[in-house]
């Protein structure tokens, strides 16, 4: 991503953080309307502010995604235990975390016509990189209390029954995520009333006019019965169409996990082949990145929710 654009969009993440948050509610009917348009919502402080899709950034992103995927039904997961609407619309979601740096373009078509899905909400949530999720830091440290990294002993992930649990309906199913209900409806799970103020490794973005968004996080961690992943929901219209996740080579996992602060977190025990949810369509394709990585992936959404 180049750095006038990237520009473009924290100014006016800035701006918009300056007259209050713009909850997802407001942003997902905003971007019900023409495809390209500019739209005026009202903050949770009452001021308005004007919504327009990122802008597209031409023939390199076209090569960024080349092999990346192809025009097939992603597959919908589990949405798992820890989803919110965390009311975050930025691209950079890492706040005070450490870890590798992971910028992750995801570009969304539709599933039927390849035509990308432009003014598409996408939002995206992981663990850090001691296993812990914001907003459910005690959950998921399995501690009834703070862990991760330095904390004493390691988050063991989601209680009995849970996404690492990997019964029948934990694992792909092919079919569009929500219906009556959301993503709930497919897995049993509903969304989570979040037990802190925490919000890192969360957010949101509208696609552009090619479909894309891209976010700054950081190489996520792991936690006991799940292989290392990225949660991912893509939203048309206030409709929810996708719930997947994402999924990273393992001799990357062993690379970047042999340093701090991944390095203090030991005893992983579920890799991608032993993993009840991965698929290898689910794998980013991943590209160094100065002192990081470049994650891409196309997901293909069932946007009108036909089945096909």
């Amino acid at each position: 991503m180049e750095e006038h654009d990237e520009g473009r969009r924290v100014s006016r993440r800035t701006a918009l953080a300056g007259i209050g948050t713009i909850g997802l509610g407001a942003i997902l009917a905003a971007c019900g309307k023409a495809a390209g348009t500019s739209s005026t919502v009202t903050t949770s402080t009452g001021a308005t502010a004007s919504i327009t899709p990122q802008a597209a950034t031409g023939a390199a992103r076209t090569d960024l995604f080349s092999g990346s995927n192809t025009c097939v039904l992603t597959e919908s997961t589990t949405q798992g235990p820890y989803y919110f609407d965390a009311d975050k619309i930025r691209s950079d979601i890492r706040e005070d975390r450490q870890g590798t740096r992971l910028k992750v373009a995801i570009k969304v078509q539709d599933s039927e016509t390849c035509e990308p899905l432009s003014d598409a909400v996408v939002e995206i949530w992981h663990c850090d990189a001691g296993g812990l999720y914001s907003g459910a830091e005690s959950l998921s440290s399995g501690q009834g209390g703070p862990g991760g990294p330095g904390g004493g002993t390691p988050p063991t992930g989601p209680p009995p029954g849970g996404e690492g649990g990997a019964p029948p309906t934990d694992r792909p199913t092919g079919r569009p995520s929500g219906g009556p209900g959301g993503p709930g409806a497919d897995d049993g799970m509903g969304d989570l009333k979040p037990a802190d103020d925490k919000r890192y490794l969360r957010g949101a973005q509208v696609t552009d006019s090619s479909g894309v968004v891209e976010f700054t996080t950081v190489w996520p961690g792991w936690y006991r019965g799940r292989t290392v992943h990225i949660h991912a929901m893509v939203h048309v219209g206030k409709a929810r169409v996708l719930t997947t996740q994402l999924m990273f080579d393992e001799d990357l996992n062993t690379e970047v996990f042999a340093a701090e602060p991944y390095a203090r977190h030991t005893g992983r025990d579920t890799f991608n082949d032993g993993d009840g949810i991965y698929r290898p369509a689910m794998l980013l394709k991943i590209t160094e990145d100065g002192d990081g990585y470049r994650g891409a992936i196309v997901l293909s959404a069932d946007s009108d929710r036909d089945g096909a």
